[in-house]
């Protein structure tokens, strides 16, 4: 009996032993640490454009600033610059150009009018000085106005010509080139056929250039001649001289002549 027990407990243990060691060789190896994979960083988002402040720090340009702050054209100036992929460019006129503007004037213009001519002033697209070069060969290009409302575009060596049938003009200078925004000055404010009709007065032709007022030397024939012309005045003193030598001659030979018929008688 005694035998029975130990040969049972001799052989629980043997089991248990067994079960441990294969729970052991059946466990998985212990988890490999990684290094944590880092998070791109988000991209930049490009720089808001503020057509307000650039305006307002250029120029001057204040009278176009104040057209399209009361027009609201600037709203669609600005979403046209940060909210698109296309950019925006706009053609700014000297303060000095609205002021010289008389015929016509902007001032009978209805609100829809003048909105739409604030608008001519601009192409719903971003172009570098040098894009206009390929631009010109296109013909007619629309702008924010819309598809009536077309400018021509000529360059000339460099200097870009803008042809809107009332106005012809250049531009003078860049005030802001920097994709998305093209701002340029012009010396004209743009004024649409789509609005002032293609009744265009002819461009006055320039006046003539004034003669200028060329004294001739004094060895040129006019000056020969006016010396010429001036010798028959000291004529008279020589001949007064000839007259007077003759009078004395013949008052001398009166003498004579009396003098002899005395002696005769």
């Amino acid at each position: 009996m005694e035998f029975s027990k130990i040969f049972t407990i001799c052989f629980s243990v043997l089991l248990l032993y067994s079960s441990l060691a294969y729970g052991q060789a059946r466990s998985p190896p212990a988890p490999v640490a990684m290094s944590p994979t880092p998070t791109p960083a988000p991209a930049l988002a490009p720089a808001y454009v503020n057509l307000t402040y650039l305006l307002s720090v250029a120029g001057p340009f204040h009278t176009f600033l104040d057209y399209l702050e009361s027009t609201e054209v600037i709203d669609t100036f600005q979403n046209q610059a940060n909210n698109t992929d296309q950019g925006i460019t706009v053609f700014v006129p000297k303060d000095s150009a609205f002021k010289g503007l008389r015929k016509p004037s902007l001032s009978n213009l209805s609100d829809d009018q003048l909105k739409s001519l604030i608008l001519y002033h601009a192409l719903p697209k971003f172009y570098a000085l040098a894009d206009f070069n390929e631009l010109s060969t296109k013909g007619s290009i629309s702008t924010l106005a819309g598809g009536e409302y077309t400018l021509n575009f000529t360059d000339d060596s460099g200097t870009v010509h803008l042809d809107s049938g009332w106005s012809k003009t250049k531009v003078t200078s860049a005030v802001h080139s920097t994709d998305p925004v093209a701002i340029y000055q012009v010396d004209k404010v743009l004024l649409p056929e789509a609005i002032f009709g293609t009744d265009i007065p002819p461009t006055p032709a320039p006046s003539p250039a004034p003669v200028p007022d060329v004294s001739p030397a004094a060895d040129s024939p006019s000056a020969e001649s006016k010396e010429s012309g001036s010798s028959p005045k000291s004529a008279p003193s020589t001949s007064s001289s000839n007259s007077l030598m003759n009078l004395c001659i013949w008052r001398q030979l009166v003498l004579t002549v009396s003098a002899g018929v005395v002696l005769f008688f």
